[in-house]
């Protein structure tokens, strides 16, 4: 993978599981919670959503491939999951797959695996994570390239655990326009992203419309 397509990567891996986009539901479902009870969910969070996202980047081609879909078929699609995602983050508003409906909200604080449901999947490592870590994997060039996206992945996942073991402190620097305001950028670098990846999908899958 050349630098374009790691920066890109990037891009589309932080617009997704942004840290500080996650901290207002983190603070929201661990209200009552002592700082050093904010902090274990913290390192489970990370712990969680670091075995799925390996698991996804390495086994999530031979997953699909099961199912007789292509990576860029599968482009496509989740080129449409992450421009739907980026859709609800221009507009303000609640995004189902990765944060659960009204009804699973209400049940949140009784579940016991609140580290891994609802924060590490579908929060963080949701739909359009998924599809980002099977796309890219896909177009990996050998073990070196699975790495290269796995270091990326890694380096958001170091960010996220730096936001959450941090929450209360972050929860209180930063103001409710700040987060409005990365929302809303983050929202369309992620639209620009999922366009390209419909885009080359399409090129792929149909060469008429290269």
């Amino acid at each position: 993978m050349d630098f374009a397509e790691l920066t890109r990567a990037f891009g589309a891996f932080f617009a997704i599981m942004n840290p500080f986009v996650n901290l207002p539901i983190f603070l929201a479902l661990t209200v009552g919670f002592t700082v050093a009870e904010q902090r274990t969910l913290a390192i489970k969070v990370t712990f969680f959503s670091a075995i799925m996202c390996g698991v996804i980047l390495f086994a999530g081609q031979k997953i699909i491939g099961f199912f007789g879909i292509t990576v860029d078929q599968f482009r496509i699609a989740g080129g449409i999951v992450l421009a739907h995602i980026a859709w609800s983050m221009l507009n303000g508003s609640s995004i189902v797959s990765h944060h659960g409906t009204d009804q699973e909200k209400d049940h949140m604080q009784d579940l016991s695996g609140l580290a891994f449901y609802p924060i590490a999947f579908p929060m963080i490592v949701g739909p359009g994570t998924i599809a980002t870590l099977i796309i890219y994997a896909g177009h990996a060039k050998g073990l070196g390239g699975l790495l290269a996206v796995g270091g990326i992945v890694g380096a958001i996942l170091a960010m996220l655990f730096a936001v959450l073991f941090f929450a209360s402190f972050f929860g209180k620097v930063l103001s409710d326009t700040m987060r409005v305001i990365m929302t809303r950028l983050m929202g369309m670098i992620l639209l620009a992203i999922a366009v390209e990846m419909i885009v080359a999908g399409a090129k792929a899958v149909l060469p008429g419309l290269a």
